[in-house]
Formats: structure tokens, sequence, C-alpha cells
């Protein structure tokens, strides 16, 4: 019997030992199987436009007939030489610093309020986050009729006496920037005050109740426990705002389409005027300077900013 039994005990653990030589880990080619259609999908629709791009911005091309005329990086330099485009660069950095010093903190202040225990906070959660739900476009449209000439906003002033305060809001150079930025802020800080009320629950309550039992202000606690354990949420949402501003274009467009003089043009709707130009290969050139701005800020900022998020996930693991 026992002579019987030891060989049938053998194959059987062979058998396991080989199938068991990397316990539940995939094989390469059903790894690769399943990321076929995301690298067939990404490579059709991001690598091959990005490709195409830099082919045509170095010809002079109105986007009809063959790419003869070859003039190499002269779309490039005409484009960093371009007071429009540089105009355009200013008024998305006027976005981002307004962004980063204006709207978070005003989206971590209602976040501050809104995880205290205050009647109808879940209704004002749901009232503070509306406007993010909205598109773009209907977002536009709507600030425009307010802010036009004789609009809501201008009546309103009107009925409580404020007749001096009316500006041109969307017709002022010097006016217009400023009116988008609240338009945008409008839009976008709902979204940034639910990142920063999330990262707040997040946030033990036993730290800030020891604090206080140390004998912390509440300002103190607020300075040395709550904002640094929420610095991982306060850098993803600036770095959302960041490229939010570099790429912003629907709101701007349908509001002023950059206007008036280009007071309020960005690098999205200036690239955008140069296809309705039929200056195709100026504008394939711009594309590749801003998509090369875009990847060097996300880069720049991941390395410098995110990184050490990363590395405490990583330590923590």
């Amino acid at each position: 019997m026992a002579s019987t039994t030891t060989p049938r005990t053998g194959r059987g653990s062979g058998r396991r030992s080989g199938n068991s030589r990397h316990p539940g880990r995939p094989r390469w080619h059903t790894i690769a199987l399943l990321l076929l259609p995301a690298l067939v999908l990404y490579a059709v629709f991001v690598l091959y436009p990005i490709v195409q791009s830099m082919r045509y911005s170095l010809f002079d091309w109105n986007g009809f007939g063959p790419l003869d005329t070859f003039i190499g990086f002269d779309n490039f330099a005409r484009a960093l030489a371009s007071g429009e485009f540089r105009a355009a660069v200013g008024h998305v950095t006027f976005l981002i610093v307004a962004s980063l010093v204006v709207q978070l903190p005003f989206a971590l202040g209602l976040a501050l309020l809104l995880n205290s225990k205050i009647k109808g906070r879940a209704l004002l959660r749901t009232v503070f986050f509306a406007p993010y739900v909205l598109s773009e476009v209907v977002t536009g449209v709507v600030w425009r009729q307010i802010l036009r000439p004789d609009g809501l906003l201008d009546q309103s002033l009107q009925a409580v006496g404020g007749e001096s305060l009316i500006q041109g809001w969307l017709s002022d150079p010097d006016v217009v920037l400023a009116s988008l930025f609240f338009i945008i802020s409008w839009k976008y800080f709902g979204l940034h005050m639910v990142l920063m009320l999330a990262g707040l629950q997040g946030i033990p309550k036993d730290l800030t109740e020891a604090a206080s039992i140390d004998g912390a202000s509440a300002w103190e606690s607020f300075r040395y426990v709550t904002l640094p354990l929420l610095g991982p949420t306060i850098r993803v949402s600036a770095f959302l705002s960041v490229i939010g501003s570099l790429q912003t274009f629907d709101i701007v467009w349908v509001t002023t389409k950059g206007g008036p003089i280009g007071a309020s043009s960005t690098m999205a709707t200036f690239l955008y005027d140069q296809f309705r130009r039929s200056l195709f290969g100026y504008a394939s050139a711009v594309s590749i300077i801003i998509f090369i701005l875009c990847l060097v800020v996300a880069l720049f900022y991941q390395r410098l900013v995110l990184r050490q998020d990363v590395e405490g996930v990583g330590a923590g693991a």
C-alpha cells in the first residue's frame, strides 16, 4: 500500500507546484490582450494627432491641397514673437494666480464651514456644487445674458441705487478678464470645495480634540493639525486648477470670444481663432507649444510637489 500511494502523491504535488509558480499573477499575453484596446485608442486619438500636428507645423498650409511649402520652425518663431499670443499667455497666467490666491482659499473656507455642524449643510453642499454640474456652454450663455448691458446685474444695481457701480462687464478691456474669472470661479469652486470637504472628513477627529485638550486655539489647531494633513488634497486641487486654467476655452469663447480686442483671449481661444482663419500650419505650431507648456507644467508639478505625496503613500504601504 505504501509503495502504490507514494508516486501518486509525488505526481500530484508536482502538478500543484507547477501551477502555483506565480499564484494570482496573470500571464503576460493576458495582460497584453487586456491592455491592447486602451493602447490602440490612445495611439489613434492621442499619439497620432500629436505626430500629425508636429508635421503640419513645419509647413505653410491652409488645410487644403498637399503639404508642399516647407518652412521649418518659422511657425514656432512667429507664434513666440506674436504679441497676441503673449497676451493670451499673460491672461492665462492671471487666471492661474487668481485661482490659487482667491478661488482655492474660498473653497477651503466653505469646506471648513460645511464640515461643521450647522443646519442645512447638506442642502448648502448641493447648492454650492450645482454650478459644476452645468456644462461650460450653458454657464457661458447664462452669464453672458446676466452681464450684458442693461442685463440682470445692471438692473439689480439700479434697483438698489448702485448706478455708479455699473461697468461694461464683458465689453470693457479693463474689466472683462476679472468678469471671466468670476464666472470661472462660480463654475468650479464647488469642485474644489467637495475635494477639500472630503479631505477634511478624512482627518481623524481625535487629533483636533487632542490639540484642544493640550490648549491649542482653533486657529492653532487648524494651522498645525488640519492644514498639514489637508496638504495632499490642497496640492491636487491646485494642480487641477492650474491645468484647467491652461486649457480654458469653452466659457471664454461662448462669453466673449476672446474680446474685446483680445482682452480676454486665452491660449486655447487664440489657437481656435487661427484654425478659423485657415492657418492650419501656424495653428498646429501653436497647439504644439501649448501641449509642451502643459506637459512641462504637469511634469514639474508632479516632480516637485506631488512626488512627496506618492512617496509618502509608498512608504506607508
